[in-house]
């Protein structure tokens, strides 16, 4: 069980993506796993075949404790480009194992076309296509492919989820078709975030839901992490009035060029500057580990990100001071709706170096918020709005928003972290730079 963050104590294994057999790669999703925050995606470490899978569907354990066993295959490279080693199952990636499942598909027989002779989606595809019977599209009993959100509503419902039709990514089963099947059938659907109504038992008697037992652990975990950053980390905070009248002048320019969905918004200027600024002053970026600093020679920012039923998470955008304004965006959208639907990578819970929050949308005008440990800096963003300003004796308006730096005194000072305030500030005068 990796550690996804330095408050998790351990993890409940939600969900396999992978069987005994598999040939996995370093880097594939493997399993699914559920942590007082949200839940989570685990990536293979290693390459090589699933020998045994060591923790069962639905059990809790603590973090170091071993998930599965991985035994590693000869290097077939050299000479044997394009094809299997005698006896070796060909690779099959966890998204096309499950159409597979779900087609009725047996890979075994099945002639991988993609690189090194991995199977396709358009390989499981020919071969479904290709059977006599013309198996139906409908997945097989105990083969559903459904989000765990959707699996744990329909248990609650009392759904046989087999009979719900999938509107997911490849006919997955979601909450909303789970929502739906029930209306059909004329039953009361619970809203989001309660439990079902239980007729038998007084209000004070029904039991909590999941949203609710979830929002009462993110909350203790928060709570924990937060109180030993106070005890541990000795917090100095200094704040700034960003001038955005550059920065939003060059932006709406830009705008009138993009259609609607491809539009940039501040807050994407606003994380390239913080991410540029934290590269050029190294002491608010990197961990604080085992009473020595260890900057970091990437910037994987840290957003935190507001869950639908409460409490919130601090995924990574990874190396976002080298990214584009669009490809942050995009990420930035990504990570979010990830993030609320439960669909997050380890990498993206345990890398991020600084971390930026922003109430802005909130309309709170300036946040001090709490370093994360083991990072070593946090950047809090309020709203855009517009302020008066002087300029060479001229009294004007300005689009502005407040930043404020918590910074960890082991490690740099009010000079640095005024230093990086600044940078902030001056790479937001030059945005068609950044």
């Amino acid at each position: 069980m990796p550690s996804l963050g330095a408050d998790m104590e351990h993890g409940k294994m939600v969900e396999w993506m992978v069987k005994p057999g598999d040939f996995v790669h370093r880097g594939d999703v493997v399993a699914v796993v559920d942590t007082d925050k949200t839940m989570m995606d685990v990536e293979s470490f290693e390459e090589g075949v699933v020998a045994e899978l060591l923790v069962d569907v639905g059990a809790t354990v603590p973090v170091g404790t071993p998930l599965a066993r991985i035994t590693r295959t000869p290097d077939d490279d050299a000479g044997h480009a394009g094809h299997q080693p005698s006896g070796q199952e060909a690779h099959v990636p966890p998204p096309v194992r499950h159409l597979a499942h779900q087609l009725g598909v047996d890979t075994a027989g099945v002639r991988g076309t993609g690189k090194r002779g991995a199977i396709t989606r358009a390989d499981v595809e020919r071969a479904a296509a290709a059977r006599p019977d013309q198996v139906s599209a409908a997945p097989p009993a105990g083969r559903v492919r459904s989000s765990p959100r959707a699996r744990r509503l329909a248990d609650q419902l009392g759904v046989d989820i087999g009979t719900v039709p999938g509107t997911g990514p490849d006919g997955a089963v979601t909450e909303a078709d789970v929502q739906r099947a029930v209306r059909r059938a004329g039953a009361p659907v619970p809203a989001e975030g309660e439990p079902p109504a239980e007729d038998a038992l007084p209000a004070e008697e029904v039991p909590p839901s999941d949203a609710q037992e979830r929002l009462a652990g993110l909350r203790r975990a928060i709570g924990s992490l937060m109180t030993k950053s106070k005890k541990s980390i000795p917090h100095y905070y200094l704040s700034t009035t960003l001038d955005l009248r550059a920065a939003v002048a060059w932006m709406q320019l830009v705008n009138q060029q993009r259609t609607v969905t491809s539009r940039l918004v501040p807050s994407a200027l606003l994380l390239k500057a913080t991410a540029l600024a934290a590269r050029e002053v190294p002491e608010v970026n990197g961990f604080f580990t085992d009473g020595v600093f260890r900057p970091s020679t990437s910037v994987h920012l840290g957003v935190a990100v507001a869950l639908r039923h409460g409490g919130l998470v601090a995924p990574a955008i990874h190396d976002a001071d080298t990214l584009a304004l669009d490809a942050l965006m995009q990420q930035l959208r990504d990570l979010v709706s990830r993030a609320r639907a439960g669909r997050l990578r380890r990498a993206e819970m345990a890398d991020p170096t600084i971390t930026v929050t922003n109430l802005g949308d909130l309309g709170v005008e300036a946040v001090y918020g709490v370093i994360y440990p083991p990072q070593v800096a946090m950047v809090g963003l309020g709203k855009v709005v517009e302020q008066p300003w002087a300029h060479d004796g001229m009294l004007g308006v300005r689009p502005a928003v407040t930043a404020t730096l918590s910074a960890d005194h082991r490690v740099s000072d009010g000079l640095r972290g005024g230093r990086f305030l600044a940078r902030i500030d001056e790479l937001l005068q030059k945005p068609e730079e950044l």
